[in-house]
């Protein structure tokens, strides 16, 4: 097979060359293609399922909440592990899954269960609900809200947190690469009533017939319709409250002389907030409110992170008067590092590696020739890195050898060289003289040492790298065997036909 490739390639010389040209345009369009970021993310294939439970211990959380899950999506298929944590008031169950099931027909397979397990967990439990589609390193953007100077009496930290939750986080939240918007800090806002115990012994009402007045008239209904001549009018009743009057207007029950007994009569309706665990500090200004946008996996962080910046230039013009939106984490910053390390490493090593080859060759024609190996192989490994889903990154670009990719172009031209040259010294070479003196020495002359010894040990390097890439999904050996397999066919086909049209040798 390679005297046919290294026959073809010496005779048609043409065809070789807009091979070469094609995929030069398509590693170019590829590469504005390649999703890039600073690190690769190797987190295993998994759906999360979180529970809140606030009012149960561990114990209780483990049996009630956990070990139904558990039981439920045990039988899965694709699973590889499941593994749970059980706290005070949470529960969080994790299934890995095989790296070639797809992540939303897992979840679509978890929630399924999940439909049918929420019948086997009480109410007062929680409700299992599954954790945004994003990994570890999904983490690429975060910010504050915080308050100018001069408008802190009109904004407390429960005013920022609802802006947080009602304007920034929902826009957000359409953002195309966005999962998630966690929200940090400040106080989640709550109508609270306060029950004074007293007036409930009063009133012989008990707390049960509070929650339950509550529960009843806080909620809109709707009816039929009535035909009035050709109109038809819609019947419906507006019950939810929309301020604390209305909560306090709720009546529990009746007396036995039929005087309503309002909520307001038995408890104080005021606006509170939920129980927090932390809270979120800037700098020296103290408390504040903000929030981490979680990328989508598998997404392009660079992509993700310019359409949220332009997002959040929208953002900006709507927020209230007072209020500023600042960015105090953007991983564009460390993809950028990232990525100089990366572009210094590959052009310092590919002019290092022409100007050896140069220097040793002793021919500047020969050694440009060797040198062209280490752009197409790029480009060409950019192309696979698209079609296996390998993003550019600092281990997968930037574990590149150069002297490995080369080695057999290398002996290659050297070889051509050798030969040319005896020829060279007995007549003079014509263009079709060139070409079977390069032909003889890819194929008869001497075959062991100026083929098999640059293409034997890149079959030797390709196979076990790409294998524990497909096992391990390690970026490095990905991109490494791509590099190899398109120097296997390169080297051979378009080394011989480049030395048979640009080399001359020196008498």
């Amino acid at each position: 097979m390679l005297h046919a490739i290294i026959r073809f390639s010496v005779r048609n010389k043409l065809i070789i060359g807009l091979l070469t040209l094609a995929l030069i345009v398509a590693g170019v369009i590829d590469l504005k293609k390649l999703p890039i970021d600073a690190l690769p993310d190797i987190t295993s294939n998994q759906v999360q399922v979180i529970t809140i439970s606030p009012s149960l211990a561990a114990p209780e959380v483990e049996r009630l909440v956990t070990f139904p899950i558990e039981q439920a999506t045990a039988n899965i298929p694709g699973r590889k592990e499941m593994r749970s944590i059980s706290r005070i008031g949470l529960s969080v169950v994790t299934i890995v899954f095989d790296d070639e099931t797809d992540v939303y027909w897992a979840r679509q397979q978890v929630a399924e269960r999940l439909n049918e397990v929420r019948d086997q967990i009480p109410p007062s439990a929680g409700r299992p609900e599954l954790a945004p589609v994003t990994t570890g390193l999904g983490e690429v953007y975060q910010y504050v809200l915080r308050v100018e100077k001069g408008y802190e009496g009109k904004y407390d930290l429960t005013e920022l947190r609802s802006i947080q939750d009602w304007i920034v986080r929902r826009q957000l939240l359409g953002t195309e690469g966005v999962a998630d918007v966690s929200s940090f800090g400040g106080f989640l806002k709550q109508y609270e009533v306060a029950v004074i115990p007293s007036r409930l012994k009063a009133m012989n009402i008990t707390i049960g017939d509070l929650y339950n007045a509550l529960e009843r008239n806080n909620q809109n209904s709707g009816g039929a319709y009535i035909e009035k001549g050709p109109n038809a009018l819609f019947i419906r009743t507006e019950g939810l409250a929309s301020n604390l009057d209305d909560i306090g207007k709720i009546v529990v029950r009746h007396t036995s002389s039929g005087i309503p007994v309002h909520v307001r009569d038995v408890a104080e309706v005021k606006i509170g907030h939920a129980i927090r665990y932390g809270a979120m500090t800037y700098g020296d200004q103290g408390e504040v409110a903000g929030a981490v946008v979680l990328m989508l996996k598998g997404a392009n962080a660079s992509q993700v992170i310019h359409n949220i910046e332009k997002r959040v230039e929208v953002i900006k013009e709507t927020l209230p008067e007072g209020v500023v939106l600042d960015v105090f984490y953007n991983r564009t910053k460390m993809v950028d590092s990232a990525m100089s390390t990366v572009k210094k490493n590959l052009i310092e090593g590919a002019l290092i590696v022409v100007f050896i080859l140069v220097l040793f060759l002793g021919n500047l024609v020969a050694g440009l020739i060797v040198a062209s190996v280490i752009p197409l192989a790029l480009l060409f490994a950019i192309i696979c890195m698209n079609l296996f889903g390998v993003s550019g990154n600092l281990m997968s670009l930037g574990a590149l050898d150069f002297g490995l990719i080369v080695d057999g172009a290398v002996i290659i031209v050297e070889a051509v060289l050798h030969g040319l040259m005896l020829v060279s010294l007995q007549k003079k070479l014509t263009q079709e003289d060139l070409d079977d003196e390069v032909e003889k020495v890819g194929i008869t002359h001497d075959e062991r040492r100026s083929i098999w010894p640059g293409y034997y040990p890149h079959c030797l390097f390709t196979h076990p790298h790409f294998n524990r890439y497909r096992r391990e999904d390690v970026p490095s050996y990905g991109a490494n065997s791509f590099f190899c397999v398109d120097r296997r066919v390169y080297f051979v086909a378009n080394i011989c036909a480049d030395d048979g049209c640009f080399i001359t040798p020196k008498k």
